[in-house]
C-alpha cells in the first residue's frame, strides 16, 4: 500500500456508555463505506468488531479495537472503545491514538455515569468531539432534555472554551441513518454520509511531525501464528519502513529490525512500504514489548509519556482448585500453569494487578466486579480449574486515615419498584444525591455509596425489579472508611457427605430453603447446595434415599415433586460469596463451597 498524505487522515475514537449504540453505528459505517462486498457474510452481521465470544454474549465491548474506512480521498481510522468503567484501562490507552471522538448518547437515557467517565478522558486529551444522539425513534425519547443534560455535562468538564462548541447529529443506529437536523418521526431511511462529512469537517488531521525521528507509544499488542507479535500504535513523529532499526526506549542497547509495516484497511491489515506520522500502524520484528513503552529511533532514546492508568478498586483471592474434584474437569490445573497465564494477561490487561502470596496462591486486583469476572470467565473457557474468594475493596491511607473507594451510582427503574430500590440502598449506606422522573413510568436515582456496598447489588436489584433496572456506576474518589456492612445474605445449606444427590434428600433440603443443584448432581462434603431460610448454615444429607421395603420399590424415589433449582451465573456466584466460602470454577461447573469442608474444621476455625 502506498504512503498516504497525513492531511487526509482522520483518527476518531467512538465513545459511549454501555448499550447506547456505539457498536451499531460502527457497523453502519463499515457497511455503507463498502468495506465489504454485498455478498460477504459481514453485511448480514451485527457487532462486527465485537469478535470475542464474551463480547457478543454480553453485548458489550471489552477490548478496544481499530479498523479503517475510506470516504472520498480520506482515510478514517476508527477506534472502538469499551463503554464500561471497569475496562477503563482499555479506554485510557487507546484514546491517545485519536484526534477526535464520536460521543454516542441514548435519546431516552441521556448522559450516564460512564458517559461522564469517557467524555472526561476525551476532554483531557483535547479531542474534537462530535455528539450523536442515538435511538431517536425510541418510544420515550426525550431529545431536548438529553441535549440540555449533555450541554450541562460539557460545561462541567470542559477545560477550554473551544470544547463547548460541539456539533450534534441525530441517529437511528440500527437503520444506519444519521441526520444533521432532527427529522420528523418516524424518521425516514437515511445514511451515515452526514456523520462522515462531519468527521472530515470537525476532526483535525493529525498534527504529528513527519520530519522528526521515529517515535511511537505502544497502545496495543496482538499476535499471529504466522507473523508473531504485532506492536500497534499511532506514530508520534517521523516515518517507519521495513529493515529500519529501532529500540525500546528503556532498553537502548538491544536494537530490533522492523520486518513488516502494516496499516488498517477495513477490518484487516495491509502491508505498506512506509508508515507516516499520525497514522495508526502495526509493526512486526519487535519482541519483549509491553503496552505503554516507546518504540524509537536509536538516535533518540528518550521516552514519550504513557497514558496514566487508574488504580484498581477491588481484589480477590485466586488459586488452583483444591476441592475433592480437583483435576477431573479441566485441562490446566496447576499453580505453574495459572501463573504463566496470569503473566501473559498482564501484558495486555493494563488495569489488572497480580500479587503472588507466600502459599503459592494469588491476589488479583481490578477496576470492578465485571473486570474480574470477565477475566475469570476467559480462563474458565480456556480450560483452567480455579478457586476464588469473596471480592474485597482496596483501601489506602490518605492523611493518616484509612480510606475506601466511593462511587456514584445511577439507577433507572419503573416507578412500582421505587420503594424496593430505596429500601435496599438504605441498607447499604447509600446517600441519595437526586431523584428525577425520566418519563411517565420510570424514575432515575443518583446515589453516592462505598464501592464495598456495591458488591452483589446488581444481581439483587435485577431480581427485585424483575430484570427491568438499568444501573451503572463510576469511581468518584476516596473517603474515610464507613460503618461495617451487616450481613445481608441468609445462611447456606451444606452437603454433609459425598455422593449423588437424590430426589428424596433434596425434598428434605427444600423444606429448609432453595436448592442450587438437581437430582443426580455429584456432591462432596462441604459443598454448598442451597440457601437457607434463616441466618444459620445447615449441614444436610442430600444423598439420602427412601428405605426400601417389600411395599416400596426403588423407583418410588422418582415420584418426589421438587421445585426447580436456582442456577447461579458466574457473576451471581461471585456476589453470593461470604468470607468463609470459595467458588470452585471448572470448564463445566461452578460449585460454591466452604473454605473448610468438614464440620469439625469449620468449628475449629470459628473458635480460632
Amino acid at each position: 500500500m502506498a504512503e498516504i498524505n497525513p492531511q487526509l487522515i482522520r483518527n476518531v475514537a467512538v465513545i459511549a456508555h454501555v448499550d447506547h449504540g456505539k457498536t451499531t453505528i460502527i457497523d453502519a459505517l463499515l457497511k455503507q463505506t463498502k468495506v465489504f462486498r454485498e455478498n460477504q457474510h459481514e453485511m448480514e452481521e451485527t457487532q462486527i468488531l465485537d469478535s470475542n465470544t464474551l463480547e457478543r454474549e454480553r453485548g458489550i465491548t471489552i477490548s478496544a479495537k481499530n479498523c479503517a474506512i475510506t470516504y472520498k480521498d480520506y482515510k478514517i481510522n476508527i477506534i472502538d472503545t469499551p463503554g464500561h468503567a471497569d475496562f477503563s484501562g482499555e479506554v485510557e490507552r487507546t484514546l491517545s491514538m485519536a484526534d477526535g471522538a464520536l460521543l454516542i448518547i441514548d435519546a431516552q437515557e441521556g448522559p450516564m455515569p460512564q458517559t461522564r467517565f469517557v467524555l472526561r478522558k476525551a476532554i483531557e486529551l483535547n479531542l474534537s468531539i462530535i455528539v450523536v444522539i442515538n435511538k431517536i425513534d425510541k418510544q420515550f425519547a426525550r431529545i431536548p432534555y438529553v441535549i440540555e443534560k449533555t450541554e450541562t455535562l460539557f460545561l462541567e468538564l470542559a477545560q477550554l472554551d473551544d470544547q463547548l462548541n460541539f456539533p450534534i447529529l441525530y441517529a437511528v443506529g440500527r437503520d444506519g441513518s444519521v441526520f444533521d437536523e432532527l427529522p420528523n418521526l418516524p424518521a425516514p431511511q437515511g445514511s451515515v454520509i452526514p456523520l462522515l462529512e462531519k468527521i472530515i469537517e470537525h476532526v483535525p488531521a493529525p498534527q504529528n511531525d513527519t520530519t522528526g525521528v521515529f517515535k511511537m507509544v505502544i497502545s496495543t499488542l496482538d499476535y499471529n501464528v504466522h507473523e508473531g507479535q504485532f506492536v500497534i500504535g499511532k506514530i508520534h513523529s517521523g516515518t517507519i519502513s521495513p529493515k529500519q532499526k529501532v529500540i525500546l526506549a528503556h532498553d537502548r542497547y538491544n536494537p530490533f529490525t522492523i520486518e513488516r509495516v502494516f496499516v488498517s484497511e477495513g477490518l484487516s491489515r495491509t502491508e505498506t512500504t512506509k508508515g507516516t506520522a499520525g497514522d495508526i500502524i502495526a509493526l512486526t520484528g519487535i519482541s519483549k514489548a509491553r503496552i505503554g513503552e516507546t518504540v524509537t529511533d536509536p538516535s533518540d532514546p528518550t521516552s514519550l509519556p504513557a497514558s496514566a492508568i487508574g488504580e484498581p478498586t477491588l481484589h480477590m483471592y485466586l488459586g488452583a482448585n483444591t476441592s475433592p474434584f480437583s483435576g477431573k474437569e479441566g485441562e490446566f490445573t496447576t499453580t505453574r500453569q495459572i501463573e504463566a497465564r496470569l503473566n501473559k494477561e498482564l501484558e495486555t490487561n493494563l488495569s489488572l494487578r497480580v500479587n503472588k502470596n507466600s502459599n503459592g496462591t494469588y491476589t488479583i486486583s481490578g477496576r470492578g466486579e465485571l473486570h474480574l469476572a470477565i477475566l475469570i470467565e476467559t480462563l474458565r473457557r480456556e480450560g483452567f480449574e480455579l478457586e476464588i474468594g469473596k471480592p474485597e475493596v482496596i483501601t489506602k491511607e490518605i492523611d493518616g486515615k484509612q480510606c475506601e473507594p466511593v462511587e456514584e451510582l445511577s439507577i433507572i427503574v419503573p416507578q412500582q419498584y421505587v420503594g424496593a430500590i430505596s429500601q435496599e440502598l438504605g441498607k447499604r449506606f447509600a446517600h441519595l444525591v437526586h431523584m428525577t422522573p425520566v418519563n411517565d413510568t420510570e424514575m432515575e436515582f443518583v446515589y453516592n455509596l462505598p464501592t464495598r456496598t456495591l458488591i452483589g447489588l446488581r444481581g439483587l436489584l435485577l431480581t427485585l425489579t424483575k430484570g427491568t433496572v438499568v444501573m451503572s456506576s463510576q469511581l468518584t474518589g476516596y473517603e474515610p472508611m464507613g460503618k461495617s456492612l451487616p450481613k445481608l445474605r441468609p445462611g447456606v445449606l451444606i452437603a454433609d457427605s459425598p455422593g449423588n444427590a437424590l430426589s428424596y434428600g433434596l425434598s428434605a433440603v427444600q423444606q429448609r430453603g432453595a436448592t442450587f443443584i438437581e437430582p443426580g448432581t455429584i456432591v462432596y462434603e462441604g459443598m454448598i447446595i442451597g440457601q437457607s431460610l434463616t441466618d444459620k448454615d445447615i449441614a444436610m444429607n442430600v444423598c439420602k434415599g427412601k428405605k426400601l421395603t417389600n411395599m416400596r420399590s426403588s423407583s418410588a424415589d422418582m415420584n418426589v415433586q421438587l421445585a426447580p433449582p436456582t442456577i447461579l451465573s458466574l457473576e451471581q456466584s461471585i456476589d453470593f460469596l461470604e468470607q468463609d466460602e470459595l467458588l470452585e470454577i471448572t470448564p463445566t461447573n461452578l460449585r460454591l463451597r466452604k473454605k473448610f469442608l468438614t464440620d469439625n474444621e469449620r468449628r475449629k476455625a470459628r473458635r480460632d
